[in-house]
């Protein structure tokens, strides 16, 4: 039985390694030196409007060992970064990716954007009854409605989105609504294909 840290029952080393791995593929970029966490920090704020210090993020990232261990509310804060609702969502869709490699599924069912998506690229989702969004890749798990058909999307609209599973519902997190005038909406969550499932299609 792998060693778990105290305060963090849900997870064990590997997974805050996991962790730290998928943030940097969100950013691009590893994440090593104190200007890099202080980056990190601005940007985790920016997104989620939760602080974690220079040094809370190199304790999670094991470039400082005071004698502490991550809290689970620093872990929770990075899987919101990550546009994840919660750590069981996050969970959730780790299994899935991991699931989905051992059985053999081909890799246009799934999409995991920190590895699967470039800036600019577009994809197609379509769900019952009748519904088409048109999205764009934004580059930090950002995407922007670009044309859409019966849904409550509407181009313009962002949200983040980390991972899409052919036949799944899709969750998008920090959807949010610009008008003209450049005002935003409250970022909120929305699922989409709830019932059963979306299926995509990438289209450039």
């Amino acid at each position: 039985m792998e060693t778990e840290y105290r305060n963090t029952p849900s997870f064990s080393k590997e997974q805050i390694r996991q962790i730290c791995l998928n943030v940097e593929q969100a950013l691009g970029q590893p994440v090593r030196t104190p200007g890099d966490f202080d980056r990190l920090s601005y940007m985790i704020y920016a997104r989620t409007g939760e602080q974690l210090s220079r040094n809370t993020l190199r304790r999670v990232w094991g470039t400082l060992d005071d004698g502490t261990n991550p809290r689970t509310s620093t872990l929770l804060a990075l899987i919101h970064f990550l546009g994840y609702r919660n750590i069981e969502s996050y969970l959730d869709a780790s299994d899935k990716i991991k699931g989905s490699m051992q059985s053999g599924f081909v890799m246009n069912r799934k999409i995991a954007v920190t590895t699967d998506m470039q800036i600019g690229n577009q994809l197609r989702l379509t769900w019952l009854p009748d519904r088409v969004c048109d999205i764009e890749y934004e580059g930090s798990l950002c995407f922007r409605v670009v044309a859409s058909e019966k849904t409550r999307l509407q181009p313009g609209d962002t949200f983040l989105c980390s991972l899409i599973i052919d036949g799944e519902p899709l969750y998008l997190d920090q959807l949010q609504h610009h008008d003209n005038d450049g005002n935003s909406s409250i970022p909120m969550s929305y699922i989409c294909g709830l019932d059963q499932g979306i299926k995509f299609e990438r289209i450039n």
